[in-house]
């Protein structure tokens, strides 16, 4: 090899050196950015209140002496969807309420494997404009839960309906999916 491809040889390194440098230099920005963009997304659906995970209604001293409307009542119809290992129910299909009076509902859950499986529950209502007066006092979707292997749970969920609900609403749907919080089980020990 003579001294021009020497030098050649010589300058090719640096150059791919310069550029491996470039190149490790944006995977981290890339990663940084990545890394950064869970709360601002949190932040973002925060303020423009989509893909909320069911934040706490109120609590009963928030409620004071609600008056309840005798009047009329409404149905509650219980539905529940499971997105995992396990299996997912209300213990009542369904339950007649006076808005204003506090009720309970029960679901239950059961984990079919022989791991630790952490789940959340997000709600949804039907129809859409029910979601504002279903009010939760206590509530399992209000944090993320953890079943053991092969373990059993009952879960209510405390509520009321906000008399302030349109009279022509008569039936009221509340649905949960519940789904496994990716990589957060731990292995049975």
């Amino acid at each position: 090899m003579n001294k021009q491809e020497q030098g050649q040889t010589g300058e090719t390194r640096a150059l791919n050196a310069h550029m491996l440098g470039k190149l490790v230099v944006v995977a981290v920005l890339m990663f940084g950015f990545g890394y950064a963009l869970v709360p601002v997304y949190k932040k973002i659906c925060e303020i423009t209140g989509v893909n909320i995970l069911t934040p706490k209604d109120a609590t009963v001293q928030d409620v004071g002496n609600t008056q309840v409307d005798k009047t009329r009542t409404v149905t509650i119809e219980f539905d529940a969807n499971a997105q995992g290992p396990w299996r997912f129910r209300p213990t009542v299909g369904s339950m007649q309420v006076h808005p204003g009076e506090m009720a309970q509902v029960v679901y239950e859950v059961v984990n079919t494997q022989a791991r630790n499986v952490d789940a959340q529950a997000i709600p949804s209502y039907a129809p859409q404009q029910a979601a504002a007066h279903f009010k939760k006092m206590e509530c399992f979707c209000f944090k993320q839960q953890t079943l053991g292997p092969n373990e059993a749970k009952q879960m209510a969920v405390v509520f009321y309906i906000d008399p302030a609900l349109p009279k022509d609403v008569k039936t009221i749907t509340l649905s949960y999916t519940f789904f496994e919080v990716a990589g957060t089980g731990k292995k049975a020990g």
